[in-house]
């Protein structure tokens, strides 16, 4: 079977269901991925009403089947581990409801990223270490990765019982957001239902080679994003690592919410990096490469486009993403 490609329909949140569908069939692709809680709203999946009517689950995946497409993920990414009491144990539920639709509905695959924790039992607010130089965030880490032990041998116990694979996105911020941190996670517990969703995005502007990540991964890549990245001028100055991020305020239209009184902060306007539609910051030979090498792993994956430039609106950015992501799949 051939790999599946489709797209996340977060970019397309502005419109109904249907119509963000006629979208992805015209753009050619045929897998899609809803979003079901965490961070964002999910109005292309009512959660409540799935869960309680079976009817509704029928109604609902006949939307996708009526098109000639597929359902093949529900992403769920937010910060369960999160200690603040509006953000964390949301989320964590959040992904529960989510496992269980998924295995009511079929959908194999349940994308989330794996969260971080406070750097203390008393600590309000989540902190990630970024470099542990100083022997004293190692304290930090240990303390953390008790707390994630815990709560995912919970959820892949959960997505176990529903036949579901929970696929965790590598993203900064998190306490798995390499495949080095992938495989500790699953090691650690000794997972069966947890491995990775490949966003090569995040890998791009570590430095990492994404193709290497697959191969070393291998098997624990569950499901697949299709979003670019690339390095910009302000790296010169900036790194990698930049903070300087400026708060959004809080009237501003089309806040993007990360929790109760939080949300998204405004990039500086030169950022060391940023996120590029598919094939601007690679071309498609590139992307060849990323297909071949997920194709080796699972021929049948889904690859969903996550369109986030801002330089261009939401339809011709994906537009131009499916273009060179079904002309990459074509050099296979």
């Amino acid at each position: 079977m051939p790999l599946k490609l489709g797209a996340y329909t977060a970019c397309l949140h502005d419109r109904p269901l249907a119509e963000a569908l006629d979208v992805l069939q015209a753009d050619g692709l045929t897998s899609v991925e809803v979003n079901t809680g965490g961070f964002i709203p999910s109005p292309h999946c009512h959660v409540d009403l799935l869960l309680s009517s079976e009817q509704a689950r029928r109604d609902y995946l006949e939307t996708f089947a009526s098109r000639g497409m597929e359902l093949t993920g529900l992403n769920c990414n937010g910060n369960p581990l999160n200690p603040l009491p509006g953000v964390g144990p949301k989320h964590a539920d959040d992904l529960r409801r989510t496992i269980e639709l998924a295995g009511l509905l079929g959908v194999k695959h349940v994308v989330t990223m794996s969260g971080t924790p406070g750097s203390d039992p008393d600590a309000k607010y989540p902190s990630w270490v970024v470099n542990p130089w100083d022997g004293v965030y190692l304290d930090v880490l240990d303390y953390q990765w008790g707390v994630a032990a815990e709560f995912w041998t919970e959820i892949d116990a959960l997505a176990r019982a529903h036949d579901v694979r929970v696929a965790i996105e590598m993203h900064p911020h998190n306490l798995v957001f390499s495949p080095v941190t992938l495989r500790r996670l699953v090691d650690t517990i000794g997972a069966t239902n947890i491995g990775a969703e490949m966003d090569p995005s995040h890998l791009m502007w570590q430095g990492m080679d994404v193709v290497a990540c697959i191969r070393d991964l291998g098997p624990l890549v569950f499901h697949a994003a299709a979003k670019d990245a690339m390095i910009t001028p302000g790296v010169d100055i900036r790194g990698v690592l930049d903070t300087s991020f400026e708060r959004v305020p809080a009237d501003a239209p089309g806040k993007v919410p990360t929790g109760y009184g939080f949300w998204c902060t405004a990039w500086p306007e030169n950022p060391g990096w940023r996120f590029v539609a598919v094939g601007v910051g690679h071309d498609v030979a590139y992307w060849t490469e990323f297909l071949r090498a997920l194709a080796e792993v699972d021929p049948d994956m889904a690859v969903n486009i996550e369109h986030e430039d801002a330089a261009y609106d939401r339809l011709e950015g994906l537009a131009l993403a499916a273009d060179n992501l079904r002309a990459a799949a074509e050099k296979l």
